[in-house]
């Protein structure tokens, strides 16, 4: 994958953000991203998760 700077990525959510949107465990969130489901990106040293908002808004659209 290219790099791409944090602008273009539009906005990032945590994986707690995320399972408060969809009413789900963060865990299952986790889960989810880890089974390529839900797309994520690692950050800082700790590999923290970041979820893109529209990759949340596809994976609802297509999980209706």
């Amino acid at each position: 994958m290219a790099a791409m700077a944090v602008n273009e990525l539009g906005p990032m959510l945590t994986a707690s953000e995320v399972a408060t949107m969809l009413h789900l465990h963060v865990n299952t969130v986790k889960r989810l991203g880890d089974r390529g489901e839900l797309p994520f990106y690692r950050v800082c040293k700790r590999g923290d998760r970041r979820f893109r908002l529209d990759d949340v808004m596809r994976f609802l659209d297509r999980n209706r």
